[in-house]
C-alpha cells in the first residue's frame, strides 16, 4: 500500500553529488605532495677517544694549630692547717770565763842539806788547775728570756751583753750590765738569770769556785 504524499529522490541530484565528490577527491589526488625520505646508506660507528684531563693535584689543607692547654690551677685543699706562729726568743754567746783570784799561795821555804850555813832554798808550788764555768745542759732551754711587751709591741730587736756571777752550786748570784739595748731586755735578762740560770760551776784543782762569765743574749723578731 502506497502513500500518496511521500517524495522519491531525484536521480539527477544524486548523480550531481557525486560527480562533485570525486571531482574534489580527483582535485586532492592531484595536488597532494609526496614526501620521500632518503635513507643514507648505513656507516659504521667510529670511536674517537677524547683526552680526558688529569686531575689537579691535592691541595694540602693547613694542619689545625693544636693550642696547648694551660695546666688546671692546683686546687687548694679544703682545709689548711695554720702556719706555726714563730716564737721569739734570745741568741746567746759566751766569752771566756773569769774565775775569781785565788788566794796567794806562799812559797815553801826548805833548809839546805849538810853542815854549815847557807841561804834557804825557796820551791815555787805548782800552779792550781783552772776549769771555767760552763752552762749546764739539762737548764739550756730555761736560758731563754721572756721577750718584754713594749719591745714585741714596737717590733724592735736587742743585745743585751752582761756579766754574772756563778757561784759553787752552779746558780747566778749577781749581774751586772755591760751594754744593752733598752732597760727592758736587761731587766728581762737580769731576772731569767738570777731565776733560771744554772751552770757547771768552774773548778779550781777540782774543787768548785765562784766565777764571773760575760754572757750576750740577743733578742730577735723572727717574723715582724
Amino acid at each position: 500500500m502506497a502513500y500518496q504524499g511521500q517524495r522519491g529522490l531525484n536521480p539527477v541530484g544524486l548523480g550531481i553529488a557525486i560527480a562533485i565528490n570525486g571531482g574534489l577527491l580527483a582535485v586532492a589526488i592531484l595536488t597532494a605532495t609526496t614526501v620521500v625520505t632518503r635513507i643514507d646508506p648505513w656507516k659504521p660507528i667510529e670511536a674517537v677517544n677524547v683526552p680526558i684531563e688529569p686531575p689537579p693535584p691535592p691541595v694540602d689543607m693547613p694542619k689545625p694549630v693544636e693550642k696547648a692547654l694551660p695546666d688546671p690551677a692546683p686546687v687548694p685543699p679544703l682545709y689548711a692547717p695554720p702556719a706555726p706562729i714563730p716564737v721569739p726568743g734570745p741568741i746567746m754567746t759566751t766569752t771566756t770565763d773569769m774565775p775569781v783570784a785565788p788566794p796567794p799561795v806562799a812559797p815553801v821555804v826548805t833548809a839546805p842539806g849538810g853542815t854549815g850555813t847557807g841561804s834557804p832554798v825557796t820551791v815555787a808550788s805548782p800552779l792550781p788547775v783552772l776549769v771555767n764555768a760552763s752552762i749546764d745542759p739539762r737548764y739550756r732551754a730555761d736560758f731563754q728570756p721572756d721577750y718584754p711587751a713594749i719591745e714585741r709591741n714596737l717590733a724592735r730587736d736587742g743585745v743585751v751583753v752582761l756579766r754574772v756571777l756563778v757561784g759553787a752550786n752552779g746558780r747566778v748570784s749577781a749581774v751586772e750590765q755591760v751594754s744593752a739595748t733598752s732597760d727592758a731586755f736587761f731587766e728581762a735578762t737580769r731576772r731569767r738569770a738570777l731565776s733560771k740560770w744554772r751552770f757547771r760551776p768552774a773548778t779550781r784543782d777540782g774543787v768548785a769556785v765562784e766565777s764571773w762569765r760575760e754572757m750576750t743574749v740577743r733578742f730577735t723578731m723572727e717574723d715582724r
